[in-house]
């Protein structure tokens, strides 16, 4: 981090909000640039093509929600959105446009910190238990290759975000293993749920990589639902077991 300060777009119409975290941010090692709405986000997140983007949802001129959609379109970089409202299904909506996770406000500063180095460690992350030493898996008409973390269907390369391919990385690990919605979640974004409702970000992007992988989302193949318990993926049968 000494050679590369990573850089995180903070992007809030409210100035005093961008000011501590713009102060905090910087003063743990980060790289900080600001914009106050939606429009002048996309045009500084072009300039600047910051690691990581912690997204306001209520702005003026272009809403949280049309940023994130505008970003996923042209970029796979992660996104933590901040929103104040009070209806859940309004905050699952972030995630479904692409966004990493949420932080409700109002929100500790430190909360927000700590969800900005998991998401940003876990998006670096590689090599997981279960891999074999080529980095290649392949099943079917998908192939996953963790050490470019690049999936392909079809030769198709299909666009996963990091934190997507994370959890797919984290599925086909232990393939043929259920996981919890809890234990993805502090696997992947690193904090244990304190809400049933925390673990609904499981579920959105469960709901997202099978969209981009299943031929039939509806009734996937792949990414199993392991009932009463979380998700799985299918067993892997390795070639010297057939």
């Amino acid at each position: 981090m000494e050679n590369h300060k990573e850089t995180i777009l903070v992007v809030d119409d409210e100035a005093s909000i961008r000011r501590i975290l713009e102060t905090r941010l910087s003063m743990i090692g980060y790289d900080v640039v600001t914009a106050a709405d939606g429009e002048e986000a996309l045009e500084t997140f072009r300039e600047t093509c910051p690691d990581l983007v912690v997204l306001d949802v209520m702005m003026p001129k272009l809403d949280g929600y049309g940023v994130c959609q505008e970003l996923r379109k042209e970029s796979d970089v992660p996104i933590i959105m901040l929103t104040a409202l009070g209806d859940v299904a309004d905050r699952i909506t972030g995630l479904e446009l692409g966004a990493d996770d949420y932080v409700v406000k109002p929100f500790s500063p430190k909360e927000l910190e700590a969800r900005i180095r998991s998401v940003l460690r876990r998006v670096d992350k590689n090599g997981l238990n279960g891999i074999p030493s080529s980095g290649v898996i392949q099943i079917a008409t998908i192939k996953i290759d963790t050490n470019k973390r690049q999936v392909y269907k079809s030769d198709e390369r299909i666009r996963l975000t990091g934190m997507e391919f994370s959890l797919l990385e984290l599925l086909v690990s232990r393939s043929g293993e259920p996981f919890s919605r809890s234990e993805i979640l502090q696997e992947v974004w690193g904090y244990t749920p304190e809400r049933h409702v925390d673990t609904r970000v499981v579920d959105v992007h469960i709901s997202r990589l099978r969209a981009k992988l299943e031929e039939d989302p509806s009734n996937p193949e792949l990414i199993l639902t392991a009932r009463g318990t979380g998700y799985l993926f299918q067993r892997i049968i390795e070639p010297d077991e057939i």
